[in-house]
């Protein structure tokens, strides 16, 4: 049961943690009420002067950009008063008008103490999601961009704007631009890109008292934001992808604005050693991230790669061990991509962008992070997942963005199991145009006690033919857009797995929270030339009445393109068992009989339940309860087929699912002969 009310949120949040925690929040509280007291009368400590040195750029204009155009009719939409956040077109110069206000909902959140507004009351703050994002400043580096890349003041005058009403309307600590270090640190780094790509101090925006004046309060609120972050860091339960965007803000920020001497140089200790430490720890040893989400994969990636190559313009060396975690993370992401470059979205995802330096319309934030990969680590394997270079990369490196084209070739990594993380790859034909991809999902629900970004999703599984997907995971869709819609998207009913007793596999405590987890455990993963085979199980419904244990058993006939699923559920008595099949959203889904026939450009999938009285049931754009939809963006939902076989169970009962791949127009039965097209079921 999803809890509704502030307190019992409360109690299953102190019953996420550690008794080393709660002592640990004691004391923040103590530290907290001493600054309301001092935000109260309005004493905070002063900011030094600023002592300027010469710094180098981490970012560098680039040759070969695929059309510099683009940055400036992307600019000029935000200079005609058009933003973009999430799916919401807004009015820009609303915004600026009112940095502190939703412009979702149009709620104006409170000028109190930033550290005690609870964000995540609608009725104070809005949707907190859209009123951040615009804070994040994710759009200026992009009037900075057509500013370099034109040379014209309208993008350095509408800059101004931008930064001077932001620096005039959210005063150091209040209202909700000062409540999270993780906000201030995403911030921080885009202030960065800024500063380096108008000329840094010198620049020609800081010309005159007026600009000098900017320039000054600017700094002093770099400052602030740097020393923020140093004391309110994301610790224990909380210390996943937020503690290392902090980090890397706070690290990036010290080199970038090395101004204050000693303080200065504290700060880039600190966020030096928490990347060092934390990039390592949060990443399994076969490099899936341990917070079991594609899209905190590539946020964390930014973070990482960002702050590696910032470290390099300043000087600094990272160990090895901190460039070898994103190697791996990379390499882990180019396995799981299919020959389209299509990633499964298993996970939480919230469009969440450290950085958005590229206004190329087919932009795919994971290959351009394969493609800065293979220019760091000098990797053609990465090259070739990614396919070209794009102009991010082209931002990020300069003039070594070119090498990885010339690098000599490197067949791509086969490696197909990920036991730590818990995907095992089965298939056939890899990266050609004859490609089939199942992947099996047998690993943790998330990280760290709360695992606030898993999905119940158990031993679910995915498939795409020739880079076209077919069975999926549905997405997130929202983390504030409704209770229902949320509880939906994550729960066991949205992914390719069995619901039991209409129970989700984990137990939630919260939108990022599960109380009790289900833990998966792989049993078998063989590879041969004839067939794949996995097996897994899942202990997650061991805790009905009548405990349940999940074994699910995968074979991929290579010869007949048949994947066989088969579900064992060791039981001592009655239970609705439930095996849902979610397909993309361009497939077209009909029930032939007892099979299920799926059709897409020119591939057709057949799915037939054993035993013969299953029920079949297909939904599309189903309300309530929500079923049949698909989210591949923030905040958006299209309709698209669900299907569900329904088995009421008594004691432990074998149920299969035999999916026939139809491939170059011939589909495969189980005695193992070819039927033309015509002649399939």
């Amino acid at each position: 049961m999803v809890l509704s009310t502030r307190y019992q949120w409360l109690l299953n949040r102190l019953k996420s943690m550690s008794i080393r925690e709660i002592l640990y929040r004691a004391v923040k509280q103590v530290e907290t009420g001493r600054e309301i007291r001092a935000f109260r009368r309005g004493i905070f400590p002063p900011v030094p002067p600023p002592v300027m040195q010469p710094t180098k750029c981490w970012i560098t204009v680039p040759d070969g950009l695929s059309d510099k155009e683009r940055y400036a009719a992307a600019a000029n939409r935000i200079i005609k008063g058009s933003l973009r956040i999430f799916q919401l077109d807004v009015d820009a110069d609303a915004v600026i008008l009112n940095w502190n206000r939703d412009p979702k909902t149009r709620t104006a959140a409170p000028m109190t103490f930033g550290k005690t507004i609870d964000c995540h009351d609608r009725a104070l703050v809005g949707d907190i999601k859209y009123l951040w994002e615009p804070n994040r400043h994710l759009h200026l580096p992009l009037l900075a961009q057509a500013y370099r890349l034109s040379g014209k003041g309208v993008y350095l005058k509408a800059l101004k704007l931008h930064l001077s009403t932001w620096l005039a309307q959210c005063p150091y600590p209040a209202g909700p631009n000062w409540s999270s270090s993780l906000e201030l640190a995403v911030r921080l780094i885009n202030w960065s890109v800024v500063w380096q790509l108008i000329g840094r101090a010198d620049s020609v925006l800081f010309e005159g008292d007026d600009g000098v004046r900017l320039r000054d309060r600017w700094l002093s609120s770099v400052y602030r934001h740097m020393a923020f972050i140093s004391g309110h860091f994301s610790r224990h339960s909380s210390a996943n992808n937020h503690l290392i965007g902090e980090a890397a803000g706070l690290f990036i920020g010290s080199n970038t604005w090395p101004y204050w001497g000693k303080v200065t140089g504290r700060w880039r200790r600190t966020g030096f050693g928490i990347l060092a430490d934390e990039a390592v720890r949060q990443v399994h040893p076969d490099g899936a991230g341990k917070e079991q989400a594609m899209a905190y994969q590539q946020f964390v990636l930014d973070f990482l790669i960002l702050s590696l190559i910032s470290a390099k313009a300043a000087g600094v060396s990272f160990p090895p061990a901190y460039s070898e975690s994103i190697e791996r993370r990379l390499a882990f992401v180019a396995a799981m991509m299919d020959v389209a470059g299509n990633l499964p979205m298993i996970g939480d995802a919230d469009d969440g962008y450290v950085v958005n330096l590229s206004q190329e319309p087919d932009f795919c934030p994971y290959q351009s992070q394969l493609a800065t990969g293979a220019v760091l680590f000098t990797r053609s394997d990465f090259f070739r997942k990614a396919r070209r270079i794009d102009d991010k990369t082209r931002w990020l490196t300069g003039a070594f963005a070119e090498t990885a084209m010339s690098l000599p070739s490197k067949a791509l990594d086969t490696k197909r199991a990920f036991p730590e993380g818990g995907y095992f790859i089965l298939g056939r034909n890899f990266e050609t145009a004859d490609e089939i991809r199942c992947i099996v999902d047998c690993g943790p629900l998330g990280y760290l006690s709360i695992a606030a970004h898993g999905h119940a999703d158990a031993l679910a599984l995915y498939l795409s033919v020739g880079g076209a997907e077919f069975l999926i995971d549905p997405g997130t869709f929202s983390y504030h857009g409704g209770d229902l819609w949320r509880a939906y998207f994550r729960g066991t009913a949205a992914h390719n797995t069995v619901r039991i007793d209409g129970a989700d596999q984990s137990l939630s405590g919260g939108k990022f929270m599960w109380l009790k987890k289900a833990n998966a455990r792989a049993a078998t993963f063989e590879i041969a030339p004839d067939r794949d085979v996995f097996e897994g199980s899942h202990d997650g419904y061991r805790r009905l009445s009548d405990p349940v244990m999940h074994r699910r058993k995968v074979v991929f006939d290579k010869e007949r393109d048949i994947l066989s699923v088969e579900d064992i559920l060791e039981c001592a008595a009655d239970h609705v068992v439930e095996r849902f099949w979610h397909f993309h959203e361009d497939c077209k889904v009909v029930l032939n009989g007892g099979s299920i026939v799926a059709e897409r450009n020119g591939v057709r999938i057949h799915l037939t339940t054993h035993p013969p009285d299953t029920r079949l049931s297909l939904y599309r754009g189903d309300e309530v309860p929500p079923r049949g939809w698909v989210s591949r963006r923030y905040e958006e939902r299209v309709p698209a087929v669900t299907a569900a076989a329904e088995n009421r169970i008594s004691q432990t009962t074998s149920l299969r699912t035999d999916i026939h791949i139809q491939v170059q127009g011939k589909v495969a039965d189980r005695e193992g002969r070819d039927r033309t097209e015509s002649e399939a079921p």
